[in-house]
């Protein structure tokens, strides 16, 4: 944007202090962003006029994490996304978006309205947290800026607490490489009926140079320029979780891959981190809770769906210990796989799943994660080679779960799971060295909605030795369709002719089921 939009500013800049992380690390990252980041006020002067030589909301709109009263609402100010500074060029004033939430899409009922300041510290995003609406309904919304408004969205409050749904419908999406930005899945799932789609990570593929905030805002803009998942997010609300691109390859905790320019600077690399988080938290509906703090975000959530269904919202990045290997798609099991101080998802965030399960009243315990959780043995022969990356590189924190599962029975729970660019069904045993060990849950892992998978021949080879497996498809793309009832949970694996493909629908390659009370997945 040039120097030729007209401004009007009124108010006093002001500055306020603010404390470090639990890492000491936001006193050298700069005062104003971390702080707005931190506490939501900005230092910069007000726009008072705002006016703009073209279409502002060119990201689109989104809604997210829905309670039975309440949404959270999402857009960004960006006329000109991909503005090298990041900051879609928007001049450095807070701007006053007004929003209106209304029971038809024609809003002559408009039921509940309100305004957010978009600020230059936080990429003028804007999250809007509406109460007060009522349970299972739907509901419409838009944004208005100056004389511009945004395109008109679709969202759906949770049911009541307490209540019994008949059913819940959500997407299981994962792994979106850009590849042109047409998603012929996202387009076919624009078509359901849907009450949520849950995003398990793998938004946004990360560059090989890209550790400035601008290089990650650009890139979520890049991406959230696709018409197609701009669609998707403008139908459903989405609940979303990170795994490793959103920030780097394979990242742990503090730890950089070993290739790359930050691995020796642990520093540098919590800088990265924490450009990464707000340029995530930026571009996507989440609450105030989910605003990082400089290199930190708690990101991991439940959401209950009356007594039909409670989601359990994980995060197994920010507090794993380090994968003890590199060996792609597998290699021989590491001995320190069964070290008890290691760890995939932390000792906080484990109590906290573990509590979340023993007090849950939901018929389905829906635990949405990141890497495939079962055990995939990629030789087979006499040798177990896994990947270390996923849950095969932490399996005491595995068993912990599993056990916990297998002593505590807490209603029918069923994971789901993203990562690997393919498809599987697979049954999660208490000891995976015995193929009739007890089956304590269910996995069902989702294709990608784009990315490929340039080992499906090694996960092809390795589909004798793993008996628990019930399906996989790793040569296609797509997403997966999950319905939960009180009789039972069914998965349905929607494929599509291609990740770009603008015309031919999505077709149904495999559904499973899984029986109230009774774990395991049968094929429909």
């Amino acid at each position: 944007m040039d120097g030729t939009i007209p401004v009007t500013v009124s108010g006093d800049t002001v500055s306020r202090s603010f404390t470090t992380s639990r890492r000491g690390f936001l006193a050298a990252t700069g005062g104003a962003v971390a702080a707005a980041a931190v506490y939501g006020f900005s230092a910069a002067p007000a726009w008072a006029d705002p006016r703009f030589p073209q279409n502002p909301f060119t990201l689109g709109i989104a809604s997210g994490d829905p309670t039975p009263d309440g949404i959270v609402l999402w857009t960004r100010l960006a006329p000109e996304p991909q503005a090298a500074d990041g900051m879609g060029g928007m001049p450095p004033y807070q701007v006053q978006v007004n929003w209106q939430v209304a029971t038809d899409p024609g809003f002559r009922n408009v039921v509940k309205a309100g305004s957010e300041r978009a600020t230059p510290e936080l990429a003028h995003s804007v999250h809007a947290e509406v109460s007060g609406l009522r349970p299972s309904a739907d509901y419409w919304y838009r944004f208005r800026v100056g004389n511009e408004e945004s395109p008109v969205g679709h969202t759906r409050t949770a049911p009541a607490a307490g209540s019994d749904p008949s059913r819940v419908t959500f997407g299981l999406a994962s792994c979106q490489s850009w590849a042109g930005g047409r998603y012929a899945a996202y387009r076919t799932m624009a078509q359901e009926d849907l009450d949520l789609v849950v995003h398990v990570g793998d938004y946004t593929y990360e560059g090989r140079n890209h550790e400035s905030l601008a290089d990650f805002r650009n890139n979520h803009a890049k991406y959230k320029s696709s018409v197609d998942l701009q669609a998707a997010h403008a139908k459903f609300p989405f609940v979303v979780t990170f795994d490793d691109h959103e920030v780097e390859n394979n990242w742990a905790d503090g730890i950089s891959q070993p290739d790359n320019e930050s691995s020796n600077d642990p520093e540098r690399f919590l800088q990265l981190r924490a450009n990464a988080f707000q340029a995530y938290y930026e571009h996507l509906p989440l609450r105030r809770p989910q605003r990082p703090t400089g290199p930190d975000m708690v990101l991991y959530r439940r959401l209950d769906y009356g007594n039909l269904a409670r989601f359990h919202v994980l995060d197994t990045r920010q507090y794993r210990s380090d994968q003890l290997t590199e060996n792609f798609p597998g290699g021989p099991q590491h001995p320190d796989v069964y070290d008890p101080s290691r760890t995939l998802m932390g000792g906080e965030q484990e109590q906290w799943l573990f509590q979340g399960l023993a007090s849950s009243p939901a018929g389905w315990n829906v635990i949405a994660q990141q890497t495939m959780m079962a055990q995939y043995d990629y030789d087979p022969g006499e040798t177990l080679s896994v990947n270390h990356d996923q849950w095969d590189g932490y399996v005491i924190s595995r068993n912990r779960l599993t056990n916990f599962i297998a002593q505590q029975a807490p209603a029918n729970p069923v994971v789901l799971s993203g990562d690997w660019h393919a498809a599987f069904a697979n049954d999660l045993l208490r000891d995976y060295a015995n193929p009739a060990s007890k089956v304590v849950a269910t996995e069902f892992v989702g294709t990608s909605i784009s990315s490929g998978c340039g080992w499906a021949q090694a996960i092809k080879n390795g589909l004798p030795a793993n008996p628990h497996t019930r399906y996989i498809n790793p040569d296609k793309r797509g997403w997966t369709r999950c319905t939960a009832t009180p009789e039972g949970f069914r998965s349905d694996y929607l494929v599509v002719e291609s990740a770009a493909d603008t015309v031919s629908p999505a077709v149904v390659d495999a559904s499973f089921r899984v029986r109230n009370g009774h774990a395991g997945a049968e094929r429909i």
